[in-house]
């Protein structure tokens, strides 16, 4: 419990400080980026599904505005996500969009939700840090109303994402503080393993679990690589604290380690991702214990 909790905190502290903010500064580069999946997103929820939709992990709330429009003003969508500022700038898009959405500050895995309210659970990229992931996707389940659809996108593994991993590998040199990253924690690639992702889902009440390959091609402008590997990742998280020639020079070398990714004006990679579908079983099935599994 103890490890969890402080798990917990970490990730409050992180996604609430450094990492939160950067979201929020590079918000607009990362919407662009991350189109092509909340479009990927939208397109495998249920056809003619109304009422409510909650967004987990909604970040800056691109993808909760975005299901909301498609599906009108007959449904209501919900972001929820422990960061902040994430949530202040979702709210601030939501209002200047004029845009009927609401938002949580909180973490999904332990918010205390009214029971039976959703009709389907939707996340691109924000369900891989629960420090429980059974815990977490049984609370979800127990927020969602029986029939209700999941939907989900997370990563594959770092050996199938190049370009992700591109600026730690080549800024380990000269940053030995750089964080690790580990298939057993929260982070990234915690979902890489797709059986891992069926016995989550199943221990937590879910069923009908469906988990497809995609892989989606992606751009960002070569003008905002480096902004874009300097405020994201672990780099981006231990640059602020080194010296300035030690940071000229992690610039230099990453850039230039991104050279095959460049074309032109534009960065062009493909992102290697998991599919999830599942639905609601239930009520009489949905009460499996919260108590996570061993780690593969």
């Amino acid at each position: 419990m103890d490890g969890r909790r402080r798990t917990d905190d970490e990730q409050a502290a992180r996604w609430s400080g450094p990492s939160g903010n950067a979201w929020v500064d590079t918000q607009a580069l990362l919407d662009d980026m991350l189109r092509p999946f909340e479009e990927l997103l939208i397109e495998a929820m249920p056809a003619g599904r109304t009422g409510q939709v909650l967004d987990v992990g909604c970040g800056t709330g691109g993808t909760t505005v975005t299901v909301a429009r498609r599906l009108g003003p007959e449904s209501h969508c919900v972001g929820i996500d422990i960061s902040e500022p994430m949530i202040t700038a979702a709210r601030a898009r939501a209002e200047r969009e004029d845009t009927p959405v609401s938002f949580i500050h909180a973490d999904a895995q332990e918010h205390v939700f009214e029971p039976a309210t959703f009709d389907a659970v939707v996340s691109r990229f924000g369900v891989m840090f629960f420090s429980d992931p059974v815990r977490a996707f049984a609370n979800l389940r127990g927020a969602a109303r029986d029939g209700a659809a999941l939907r989900f996108i997370v990563w594959r593994g770092p050996a199938e994402n190049p370009f992700m991993t591109t600026a730690e590998r080549a800024a380990a040199p000269f940053l030995p503080n750089l964080p690790v990253r580990r298939p057993d924690e929260p982070g990234q690639f915690a979902f890489a393993d797709s059986d891992w992702v069926r016995r989550i889902l199943t221990e937590s009440g879910w069923s009908g679990i469906d988990i497809r390959p995609v892989e989606v091609p992606c751009t960002l402008p070569e003008q905002e690589l480096v902004r874009y590997f300097t405020r994201l990742g672990p780099v981006g998280q231990v640059l602020p604290e080194a010296d300035e020639q030690t940071r000229a020079r992690v610039v230099e070398t990453v850039r230039a380690a991104f050279d095959g990714f460049v074309h032109g004006t534009e960065v062009r990679f493909t992102s290697a991702c998991w599919m999830v579908g599942a639905r609601a079983t239930s009520a009489s099935s949905a009460s499996a214990s919260p108590t996570s599994p061993t780690s593969p």
